[in-house]
């Protein structure tokens, strides 16, 4: 081989491999996003009788309303998690909707989580993690019925909702979660399966303990599920608190947080009850992934 064309073979050489390392380092720094299925799952219906009480004024006086009483499964291949848990299963097949004794909410659910999982070919034994974005009524409902599932949960909720003043004064809500035996406390955000694909984000206020979802799905990009950090469209405009909320300044800080960070990561927001979303969501067996 004449030198020129030595040469030149030896620079083939030597670009291939410049790009076969480059393409090695930007795999290294983007690794492949895990393949996570998320489903959204129909925890029942709440009918709001008394708008008013989801702000700290006047604004929504003599209105009512309709929610959405979603909640979720994400299937990663590190393992399952439930988030949320619906509203109590003995509503179901209740001859009619039932009204809270303060007449505030009127509440059904269509079917058992065993049906809904069925649906998306599970069982409540294939639960391997539980995190509930608080433990109001309608977020704790089937809590219970995932026997192999570890509840993650922030301390700040786990001290509150199992202390004796609530067991006194909402003993409802205390026992939909008191008889849980797998327990990992949690303090701020939480990487549930260590890759960034799912994390629990802290946003205290609505309840100390309060928290919301991010979820990185390879097709469809970033979601970040609400929680109740907001119940309607115009208080997330607006920044309206409700008035049984435990922390008005907190729930404000946790609002900014949950903006800022829906802005850095592009994450399309899910408002958890409104009907809206969750029509917009993929009915099972369908998923976003």
């Amino acid at each position: 081989m004449t030198k020129p064309l030595a040469l030149l073979a030896a620079l083939a050489v030597f670009t291939g491999c410049k790009e076969k390392a480059e393409k090695t380092e930007a795999a290294a720094e983007n690794p492949a996003k895990p393949e996570v299925h998320l489903y959204a799952l129909d925890g029942g219906t709440v009918q709001v009788n008394n708008l008013e009480i989801f702000a700290q004024d006047s604004v929504y006086r003599g209105e009512s309303t309709t929610f959405a009483d979603a909640y979720y499964v994400i299937v990663h291949p590190k393992g399952t998690l439930m988030w949320d848990a619906g509203l109590p299963e003995a509503l179901v097949g209740l001859p009619e909707p039932f009204t809270s004794p303060d007449g505030n909410f009127t509440v059904s659910r269509p079917d058992s989580l065993a049906a809904q999982l069925a649906a998306i070919g599970l069982s409540p034994e294939d639960i391997d993690y539980l995190s509930l974005s608080h433990t109001h009524f309608d977020h704790s409902g089937h809590a219970e019925s995932v026997p192999n599932a570890t509840w993650l949960v922030q301390d700040t909720e786990y001290a509150w909702i199992s202390s004796p003043e609530m067991e006194a004064a909402q003993p409802d809500m205390f026992n939909a979660v008191n008889d849980l035996t797998k327990v990992q406390q949690i303090s701020g955000d939480f990487d549930v399966f260590g890759d960034g694909s799912v994390m629990i984000k802290a946003m205290p206020g609505h309840t100390p303990g309060h928290s919301a979802l991010y979820v990185d799905l390879a097709e469809n990009g970033p979601v970040l599920l609400s929680g109740d950090l907001y119940h309607l469209k115009e208080n997330r405009l607006h920044k309206r608190v409700p008035v049984f909320n435990t922390d008005v300044d907190q729930t404000l800080a946790s609002m900014e947080a949950f903006e800022a960070f829906a802005d850095s990561t592009g994450a399309k927001v899910t408002l958890q009850h409104s009907k809206e979303d969750f029509e917009s969501m993929p009915k099972a067996p369908e998923f976003l992934k």
